[in-house]
């Protein structure tokens, strides 16, 4: 199939100007998540320091309008709800329908990048666009564990404070505050949100539930449940505190040094798993019609079930290896 390059190449060029402006756009739109737009006018003190209308003259009415919009249309569902608990996690300041649209400019930019790269071949520019597609979502996942990694790294150190602060006479929201001021991110990000929610009247089990559904970490939900519990029947809190520090301190060193010695069969899991997906792509690029025969009318009875079939044992073969490095604790 014949394709204009220079019209491949203005659709090209249209949908990453596109792509800049809405990236630019959400930038300087979405800086604050809706948690923090409405607790952003609250003072540490409580007192308000924002009108609504200033914030809504500052936040852009007609960007605002349609983003509420979509995510009015979309408010309660499983999905909305889903993609919401991810970005909390992975602390992306976008709405739902942000990133939905963020996900498909993703899956358009990359179908046409597809088409360009293999001179107008429709099939890898739909492949690439499904690949596209997922790239956002990756994103999120790989920042939701390293900020779960960062955050289960200074649990100790936060368990370790609050510690010293509950056997210097402090109450345990005070303790969090200590927390939230002198603890770096993003452990002091979280607690100071908790905090917040607290001083606006909301009930600490609530607060620690919402902390508990941004950040899903085993750690804290020991240290939350031991809280909890701890305000139902008594007992001496610091003390707990300082038993779980150990525990966890523990688990952190023997994860670093499981991570050490299983870096090696995480490294050919991927080198392997890539290997035949980068051998296909390059001769693709350089001898398509070689390629092209898993595909054409004449041999796609053999040639597609055989791609199938090696996708589903690159895919399995992953998979296995991942699970056998993977070692809980």
């Amino acid at each position: 199939m014949n394709v204009d390059p220079n019209l491949v190449l203005m659709i090209g060029g249209g949908l990453g100007l596109l792509l800049l402006v809405v990236g630019v756009a959400i930038s300087l739109l979405g800086g604050q998540s809706v948690v923090e737009e409405r607790l952003g006018r609250y003072a540490e003190s409580g007192g308000v320091v924002a009108g609504h209308a200033e914030a809504e003259e500052a936040e852009g009415p007609i960007a605002s309008r349609l983003t509420e919009f979509f995510n009015r249309i979309g408010e309660g569902t499983d999905l909305y709800d889903a993609i919401s608990r991810d970005l909390a996690r992975a602390d992306l300041k976008f709405r739902p329908a942000e990133f939905l649209a963020l996900m498909v400019i993703s899956a358009i930019v990359a179908a046409v990048i597809g088409i360009i790269i293999s001179q107008g071949s429709i099939f890898f520019g739909v492949v690439a666009g499904i690949v596209g597609a997922f790239l956002p979502r990756m994103y999120v996942k790989r920042a939701q564990k390293q900020r779960l990694r960062k955050f289960d790294n200074q649990l100790g150190d936060m368990l370790s404070l609050m510690v010293n602060g509950l056997r210097a006479g402090y109450s345990t929201l005070q303790a969090m505050e200590a927390v939230s001021r002198e603890l770096p991110s993003p452990i002091c990000d979280e607690f100071r949100r908790v905090v917040q929610e607290m001083q606006l009247g909301i009930a600490m089990e609530d607060a620690l539930d919402h902390l508990l559904r941004r950040i899903n970490s085993d750690d804290l939900d020991m240290v939350i449940t031991a809280i909890n519990v701890q305000r139902e029947v008594g007992g001496n809190l610091a003390q707990i505190l300082d038993v779980i520090s150990y525990t966890i301190r523990e688990r952190v060193r023997i994860k670093g040094e499981i991570q050490s010695l299983t870096a090696q069969g995480r490294a050919t899991a991927w080198v392997i798993s890539s290997l035949p997906i980068a051998l296909v792509l390059l001769l693709f690029l350089l001898n398509r019609p070689y390629v092209m025969q898993f595909v054409n009318p004449e041999t796609r009875g053999c040639g597609i079930p055989l791609l199938i079939l090696a996708a589903s044992m690159v895919v399995s073969g992953f998979m296995l290896v991942m699970k056998i490095v993977d070692i809980d604790i």
